[in-house]
Protein backbone atom coordinates (compact mmCIF):
# COMPACT_ATOMS: atom_id res chain seq x y z
CA UNK A 1 0.00 0.00 0.00
CA UNK A 2 1.38 3.73 -1.01
CA UNK A 3 1.53 6.00 2.04
CA UNK A 4 0.05 8.93 1.07
CA UNK A 5 2.15 11.59 1.94
CA UNK A 6 0.78 14.34 3.97
CA UNK A 7 0.72 18.11 2.97
CA UNK A 8 3.45 20.85 3.79
CA UNK A 9 2.88 22.74 6.65
CA UNK A 10 3.44 26.43 7.11
CA UNK A 11 3.01 29.59 9.09
CA UNK A 12 1.72 32.65 7.90
CA UNK A 13 2.33 35.58 10.18
CA UNK A 14 1.25 38.69 10.33
CA UNK A 15 3.41 41.26 11.43
CA UNK A 16 6.91 39.03 11.26
CA UNK A 17 9.76 41.33 11.72
CA UNK A 18 9.80 42.08 15.46
CA UNK A 19 8.01 41.11 18.88
CA UNK A 20 5.31 38.66 19.13
CA UNK A 21 5.39 38.17 15.11
CA UNK A 22 9.23 37.38 14.77
CA UNK A 23 9.26 35.30 17.91
CA UNK A 24 6.17 33.15 16.27
CA UNK A 25 8.22 32.90 13.17
CA UNK A 26 11.24 31.36 14.45
CA UNK A 27 9.61 29.07 17.04
CA UNK A 28 7.34 27.75 14.12
CA UNK A 29 9.99 27.51 11.98
CA UNK A 30 11.75 24.98 14.84
CA UNK A 31 8.45 23.13 14.88
CA UNK A 32 8.87 22.24 11.73
CA UNK A 33 6.91 25.04 9.24
CA UNK A 34 7.89 26.90 6.77
CA UNK A 35 7.02 30.42 7.20
CA UNK A 36 5.87 33.30 4.73
CA UNK A 37 5.99 36.58 6.90
CA UNK A 38 3.96 39.70 6.15
CA UNK A 39 5.65 43.11 7.80
CA UNK A 40 5.59 46.62 7.08
CA UNK A 41 8.81 48.28 7.68
CA UNK A 42 11.27 50.90 6.63
CA UNK A 43 14.76 50.62 4.74
CA UNK A 44 16.33 51.83 8.30
CA UNK A 45 14.62 48.42 9.66
CA UNK A 46 15.59 45.80 7.70
CA UNK A 47 18.84 44.45 8.99
CA UNK A 48 16.02 43.51 12.08
CA UNK A 49 13.98 41.80 9.09
CA UNK A 50 17.20 39.99 7.78
CA UNK A 51 18.26 38.98 11.27
CA UNK A 52 14.84 37.34 11.45
CA UNK A 53 14.81 36.37 8.19
CA UNK A 54 18.48 34.44 8.88
CA UNK A 55 17.25 32.82 12.15
CA UNK A 56 14.46 31.11 10.09
CA UNK A 57 16.81 30.02 7.52
CA UNK A 58 19.46 28.42 9.74
CA UNK A 59 16.33 26.07 11.29
CA UNK A 60 16.31 25.09 7.98
CA UNK A 61 13.16 25.44 6.72
CA UNK A 62 11.84 27.45 3.79
CA UNK A 63 11.22 31.46 4.83
CA UNK A 64 9.72 33.90 2.20
CA UNK A 65 9.18 37.62 3.85
CA UNK A 66 6.49 40.46 2.19
CA UNK A 67 7.37 43.86 3.22
CA UNK A 68 3.69 45.52 2.18
CA UNK A 69 0.95 47.06 4.10
CA UNK A 70 -1.06 44.25 5.26
CA UNK A 71 -4.05 46.19 5.37
CA UNK A 72 -4.11 46.73 1.73
CA UNK A 73 -6.18 45.02 -0.12
CA UNK A 74 -4.70 44.65 -3.76
CA UNK A 75 -0.84 43.87 -1.83
CA UNK A 76 -2.84 41.44 0.03
CA UNK A 77 -3.96 39.59 -3.29
CA UNK A 78 -0.48 39.43 -5.11
CA UNK A 79 1.07 38.54 -2.00
CA UNK A 80 -1.38 35.31 -1.88
CA UNK A 81 -0.93 34.53 -5.20
CA UNK A 82 3.21 34.73 -5.13
CA UNK A 83 2.52 32.75 -1.67
CA UNK A 84 0.76 29.85 -4.00
CA UNK A 85 3.74 30.29 -6.90
CA UNK A 86 6.05 29.48 -4.50
CA UNK A 87 4.18 26.40 -3.43
CA UNK A 88 3.73 25.39 -7.22
CA UNK A 89 7.12 25.67 -7.93
CA UNK A 90 8.43 23.55 -4.72
CA UNK A 91 6.18 20.72 -5.82
CA UNK A 92 3.39 18.49 -3.50
CA UNK A 93 0.77 20.06 -1.30
CA UNK A 94 1.23 22.71 0.96
CA UNK A 95 -1.16 24.20 3.56
CA UNK A 96 -1.38 27.14 6.29
CA UNK A 97 -1.04 25.46 9.28
CA UNK A 98 -0.76 28.22 11.81
CA UNK A 99 -1.87 32.25 11.21
CA UNK A 100 -1.14 34.71 13.21
CA UNK A 101 -2.69 38.59 13.31
CA UNK A 102 0.23 40.38 14.92
CA UNK A 103 -0.34 43.92 13.95
CA UNK A 104 0.30 46.89 15.91
CA UNK A 105 -0.38 50.12 14.12
CA UNK A 106 -2.84 52.00 15.51
CA UNK A 107 -3.71 55.59 16.81
CA UNK A 108 -2.70 56.51 20.81
CA UNK A 109 -4.42 59.62 21.77
CA UNK A 110 -7.12 60.67 24.13
CA UNK A 111 -10.98 60.95 22.82
CA UNK A 112 -11.07 63.89 24.90
CA UNK A 113 -8.88 67.09 24.97
CA UNK A 114 -9.32 70.85 25.21
CA UNK A 115 -8.45 71.08 21.98
CA UNK A 116 -9.65 69.05 18.73
CA UNK A 117 -6.09 68.82 17.20
CA UNK A 118 -5.35 66.45 20.95
CA UNK A 119 -8.79 64.08 20.41
CA UNK A 120 -8.83 60.99 18.29
CA UNK A 121 -9.88 61.84 15.04
CA UNK A 122 -12.78 59.84 13.08
CA UNK A 123 -10.59 58.95 10.52
CA UNK A 124 -7.86 57.54 13.43
CA UNK A 125 -10.42 55.30 15.20
CA UNK A 126 -11.28 53.77 11.71
CA UNK A 127 -7.79 53.48 10.60
CA UNK A 128 -7.16 51.75 14.16
CA UNK A 129 -10.27 49.67 14.21
CA UNK A 130 -9.72 48.17 10.59
CA UNK A 131 -6.27 47.34 10.91
CA UNK A 132 -5.87 45.93 14.32
CA UNK A 133 -9.11 44.33 14.10
CA UNK A 134 -11.43 43.58 11.00
CA UNK A 135 -8.16 43.17 8.38
CA UNK A 136 -7.93 39.41 10.38
CA UNK A 137 -11.30 38.19 8.65
CA UNK A 138 -10.26 39.52 4.81
CA UNK A 139 -7.37 37.88 5.05
CA UNK A 140 -8.78 34.29 6.60
CA UNK A 141 -11.48 35.17 3.77
CA UNK A 142 -9.15 34.89 0.97
CA UNK A 143 -6.98 32.03 2.16
CA UNK A 144 -10.45 30.34 2.97
CA UNK A 145 -11.31 30.66 -0.46
CA UNK A 146 -8.00 29.95 -2.23
CA UNK A 147 -8.32 26.76 -0.50
CA UNK A 148 -4.82 27.89 1.72
CA UNK A 149 -6.29 27.02 5.10
CA UNK A 150 -7.08 23.04 5.46
CA UNK A 151 -8.19 20.64 8.42
CA UNK A 152 -6.53 21.33 11.53
CA UNK A 153 -5.48 24.82 10.24
CA UNK A 154 -5.15 27.00 13.26
CA UNK A 155 -5.51 30.85 13.43
CA UNK A 156 -4.77 32.67 16.02
CA UNK A 157 -4.62 36.70 16.92
CA UNK A 158 -3.03 38.69 19.48
CA UNK A 159 -4.99 40.72 22.05
CA UNK A 160 -4.63 41.97 25.57
CA UNK A 161 -6.18 43.06 28.62
CA UNK A 162 -6.48 46.40 27.07
CA UNK A 163 -9.31 45.21 25.04
CA UNK A 164 -11.28 45.04 28.54
CA UNK A 165 -9.82 47.72 30.57
CA UNK A 166 -8.94 51.44 30.36
CA UNK A 167 -5.03 52.13 29.32
CA UNK A 168 -4.67 56.04 29.15
CA UNK A 169 -4.64 56.97 25.68
CA UNK A 170 -5.48 53.33 24.61
CA UNK A 171 -9.24 53.59 23.62
CA UNK A 172 -8.56 53.10 19.81
CA UNK A 173 -6.80 50.23 19.85
CA UNK A 174 -9.01 48.70 23.12
CA UNK A 175 -12.00 48.59 20.39
CA UNK A 176 -9.92 47.56 17.81
CA UNK A 177 -8.92 44.31 20.34
CA UNK A 178 -12.48 44.15 21.11
CA UNK A 179 -13.33 43.86 17.56
CA UNK A 180 -10.94 41.70 16.89
CA UNK A 181 -12.03 38.96 19.66
CA UNK A 182 -15.60 39.05 18.32
CA UNK A 183 -14.30 38.30 14.73
CA UNK A 184 -12.47 35.34 16.11
CA UNK A 185 -15.82 34.10 18.04
CA UNK A 186 -17.17 34.45 14.60
CA UNK A 187 -14.62 32.84 12.37
CA UNK A 188 -14.27 30.05 14.99
CA UNK A 189 -18.13 29.19 14.36
CA UNK A 190 -18.16 29.32 10.97
CA UNK A 191 -14.51 27.20 10.40
CA UNK A 192 -15.64 24.25 12.89
CA UNK A 193 -17.64 22.22 10.24
CA UNK A 194 -14.15 22.97 7.96
CA UNK A 195 -11.88 21.59 11.11
CA UNK A 196 -10.25 24.79 11.32
CA UNK A 197 -10.48 26.72 14.93
CA UNK A 198 -9.72 30.30 15.63
CA UNK A 199 -8.59 31.62 19.44
CA UNK A 200 -7.10 34.88 20.39
CA UNK A 201 -4.31 35.33 22.52
CA UNK A 202 -3.86 37.77 25.57
CA UNK A 203 -0.41 38.44 26.28
CA UNK A 204 0.59 40.16 29.61
CA UNK A 205 2.43 43.50 29.32
CA UNK A 206 5.35 42.47 26.80
CA UNK A 207 8.02 45.08 25.99
CA UNK A 208 8.15 44.88 22.31
CA UNK A 209 8.48 47.94 19.33
CA UNK A 210 4.84 48.24 19.27
CA UNK A 211 4.03 48.58 22.64
CA UNK A 212 7.35 51.09 23.63
CA UNK A 213 5.27 53.47 21.56
CA UNK A 214 2.22 53.35 24.31
CA UNK A 215 2.33 56.36 26.28
CA UNK A 216 3.16 55.40 30.30
CA UNK A 217 4.43 52.22 28.52
CA UNK A 218 7.52 52.27 31.73
CA UNK A 219 4.84 52.59 33.91
CA UNK A 220 2.53 50.19 32.96
CA UNK A 221 5.50 47.33 32.94
CA UNK A 222 6.43 47.87 36.09
CA UNK A 223 2.98 48.08 37.67
CA UNK A 224 2.55 44.58 35.83
CA UNK A 225 5.74 42.97 36.58
CA UNK A 226 4.85 43.46 40.58
CA UNK A 227 1.69 42.29 40.18
CA UNK A 228 2.47 38.70 38.31
CA UNK A 229 2.72 35.93 39.85
CA UNK A 230 5.29 34.69 37.83
CA UNK A 231 7.62 37.65 38.89
CA UNK A 232 8.60 38.77 35.59
CA UNK A 233 6.99 40.57 32.60
CA UNK A 234 5.58 38.42 29.69
CA UNK A 235 8.18 37.90 26.84
CA UNK A 236 7.74 36.68 23.36
CA UNK A 237 9.15 33.79 23.48
CA UNK A 238 6.67 33.44 26.25
CA UNK A 239 3.43 33.09 23.81
CA UNK A 240 5.65 32.19 20.64
CA UNK A 241 6.42 28.46 22.87
CA UNK A 242 2.40 28.93 23.70
CA UNK A 243 1.15 28.91 20.50
CA UNK A 244 4.19 26.33 19.17
CA UNK A 245 2.22 24.07 21.46
CA UNK A 246 -1.37 24.92 20.80
CA UNK A 247 -1.03 24.08 16.84
CA UNK A 248 -1.03 20.34 17.39
CA UNK A 249 -3.51 18.14 16.37
CA UNK A 250 -4.86 17.44 19.73
CA UNK A 251 -6.04 20.67 20.19
CA UNK A 252 -8.69 20.41 17.45
CA UNK A 253 -11.68 21.14 19.99
CA UNK A 254 -9.93 24.45 21.26
CA UNK A 255 -11.91 26.97 19.24
CA UNK A 256 -13.52 30.46 19.83
CA UNK A 257 -11.51 31.44 23.24
CA UNK A 258 -9.35 34.22 24.45
CA UNK A 259 -6.12 32.58 25.59
CA UNK A 260 -4.31 33.96 28.42
CA UNK A 261 -0.30 33.82 28.02
CA UNK A 262 0.79 36.16 30.69
CA UNK A 263 1.90 34.08 33.69
CA UNK A 264 -1.50 34.97 35.63
CA UNK A 265 -0.97 38.48 35.22
CA UNK A 266 -4.79 39.06 34.44
CA UNK A 267 -6.41 37.50 37.32
CA UNK A 268 -4.43 39.55 39.51
CA UNK A 269 -6.90 42.97 40.73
Amino acid sequence: MTETKRPTPWGLIIGSSSGFGAAVSLELARSGLGIFGVHFDRRSNMPQVEKVIAGIRETGRDVVFFNINAADAAKRTEALNQMQEHWKKAGGSHFVKAFLHSVAFGSLKPYLSQTADDELTQQQMDMTVDVMGNNLVYWVQDLFRRGMLGRGSRIYAMTSAGGHSVIPNYGAVSAAKAVMESHIRQLAYELMPSGITANAIQAGITVTPGSSKIPGIDKLAEFAKMRNPGGRLTTPEDVAEAIAALISDKTHWLTGNVIRVDGGEDIVT
